[in-house]
């Protein structure tokens, strides 16, 4: 793969003209290559917020506790609304004359496979999170829907999608998937490829650093090397170190109950930071070894593996209901989504909030990270393969997965009410579900070995992606500042899995809704710069 990401090729028409070279304003001591300021001020804050947050644990804990239910009870309406502009942007461009316009000029070829870009997309962006909810929602949208629903004072208080299915178990299912495969669908890859499109554009046909207030150039002019595009990667920063953390943190839970469900193993805080800190010295292994040697090799050991345990579970569990569960899922969906994405006059005010509002500030903090690494990998794709390929193949191998192992799950469910997957915690559900069927002890293993290799590609990638960020572009930065990043990625997963106590998981899940927050506004923003840039872009090729 080319590190001249920067230059675009002989046959684009008109680049920007913009006098600005990349790395300009970095400075350059040490042995270092960094952006002044966004280097200094991203890292000094996130210094500051670790120690601030350790040393105050029962303050951050309270606050984090009353963090995120503020946020997407009050905001719902808007995560949702923009959650559908851009899957409609999205459309519109694949059905639009930009949809000819190659990534890099029409002379750019790809540098990777189908197969190899693939399993690069799907490692990134969904693998930790696959593992970790592929059995536990599903099975906690047919609980809820089954049950129906419930009200107090004419208010709502279950948390079935939509109006439920009280006693219809098939119709519970299905609903459960339909709400299931809103979560991973297209929302949350539309959202991933706003922003890997607008870095792939503004970088590979217009000659700018790859970071993200190169998208803004059409809005900011010049503007964009000052204060307004400085503030603009701060956030990126920001949005992508917790995003990532709240994924590592699902990845670290997950993990240690698999080895304590398998081998005994404790789950305290002393566990949780020796595992992270091991996990985070094979990423920086990783780091250490680059893109083509690291995250490329892992991503195709992991595709791998998870291949190997999918086709497990759909041969050896019970097939007919899986296929089964799949295409009435999917259908159900297709059924349901335009209600599963009204953002107004919503009654399962309990499930968009708590379940849907999330989802989608997750994604949007995480897509810095997962825009930027697919950007990397994705030179030389017309925008309609891009668009299609980013937003559809993830969301069909999302589709099965959740059909295979969440339907494997509550068909046990649905056979036995009180089969043990019920009462299992959440990060239990997976190796519960496994237990049930032949081979438990090794499937459970290489469930375990995937969420750790997950784990490490996506601490390598964001290390990645967040060094180029404060290198101003530069994605051939010094080694020892991607180092830097990938350590403190697991020191700020840590941090919050400490101070969360009993309810880690709501630190990682507050920092990454209020992070989302503010990246939202940045993101429809965005819509708009690249709407415009390749506008002028295609006026130019006549």
């Amino acid at each position: 793969m080319t590190d001249n990401l920067n230059a675009p090729s002989s046959d684009v028409p008109h680049p920007i003209d913009t006098e600005y070279e990349i790395g300009q304003d970095n400075v350059q001591r040490f042995g270092l290559d960094i952006h002044n300021p966004v280097f200094a001020i991203s890292s000094i804050a996130i210094v500051a917020f670790v120690i601030i947050t350790l040393m105050f644990q029962a303050q951050a804990t309270e606050f984090f506790g009353w963090l995120r239910p503020f946020l997407t009870k009050t905001f719902d309406w808007f995560f949702l609304s923009a959650g559908n502009v851009f899957v409609l942007f999205c459309l519109f461009l694949v059905l639009s004359p930009m949809g000819k316009i190659r990534l890099g000029g029409k002379e750019a070829r790809p540098d990777y496979g189908y197969l190899g870009w693939f399993a690069m997309l799907f490692a990134a962006g969904m693998g930790i999170g696959l593992m970790f909810f592929g059995v536990s929602e599903p099975m906690s949208h047919f609980a809820s829907s089954i049950g129906g629903t419930a009200l107090d004072d004419g208010v709502r208080t279950d948390w079935a999608p939509l109006g439920g299915a009280a006693g219809d178990a098939i119709a519970a299912r299905d609903l459960g998937m339909a709400a299931t495969i809103f979560h991973w669908g297209l929302h949350p890859w539309a959202i991933y490829a706003v922003v890997a499109l607008s870095l792939a554009f503004f970088t590979f046909n217009n000659g700018l650093p790859l970071t993200l207030r190169s998208a803004f150039y059409p809005l900011l002019g010049e503007k964009v090397w000052g204060w307004p595009g400085h503030v603009i990667d701060i956030l990126a920063v920001f949005s992508t170190l917790f995003g990532l953390a709240t994924s590592l943190g699902f990845g670290t839970e997950q993990a240690l109950a698999g080895f304590n469900f398998l081998f005994g193993w404790g789950t305290g805080n002393g566990a949780k930071v020796v595992l992270i800190s091991v996990i985070t010295g094979l990423a920086t292994i990783s780091v250490i070894r680059g893109l083509d040697g690291g995250v490329k090799i892992l991503s195709e050991i992991n595709i791998g593996l998870a291949v190997l345990l999918l086709i497990f579970i759909i041969v050896v569990g019970p097939t007919g209901v899986i296929f089964d569960t799949v295409v009435s899922g999917g259908v159900a969906y297709a059924r349901d989504i335009i209600p599963l994405s009204n953002p107004f006059g919503r009654e399962d005010t309990n499930f968009s909030q708590g379940w849907t509002a999330f989802y989608w500030a997750w994604w949007i903090s995480w897509s810095p990270f997962v825009g930027m690494f697919i950007v990397r990998v994705s030179r030389g794709r017309t925008v309609r393969e891009f668009l299609i390929c980013v937003i559809l193949i993830p969301m069909l191998v999302s589709v099965i997965w959740m059909g295979a192992f969440g339907g494997t799950a509550v068909s046990q469910v649905m056979a036995d009410a009180e089969a043990p997957v019920v009462s299992a915690a959440q990060e239990l559900k997976l190796f519960v579900m496994l237990e049930q069927l032949p081979l438990a002890a090794i499937t459970s293993f290489i469930g375990i070995v995937l969420v750790l290799v997950f784990f490490v590609t996506s601490s390598d990638s964001g290390s990645l992606v967040i060094d180029t960020i404060t290198a101003g572009g530069k994605v051939d930065a010094p080694v020892p500042q991607r180092v830097f990043w990938c350590i403190f990625e697991g020191v700020v997963a840590a941090t919050l899995l400490l101070v969360g106590g009993s309810s880690a998981l709501t630190a990682l899940q507050a920092m990454a809704v209020s992070t989302g927050f503010p990246f939202t506004i940045v993101l429809l923003a965005m819509c708009v710069s690249l709407y415009v840039g390749m506008r002028r872009y295609l006026i130019a090729l006549r």
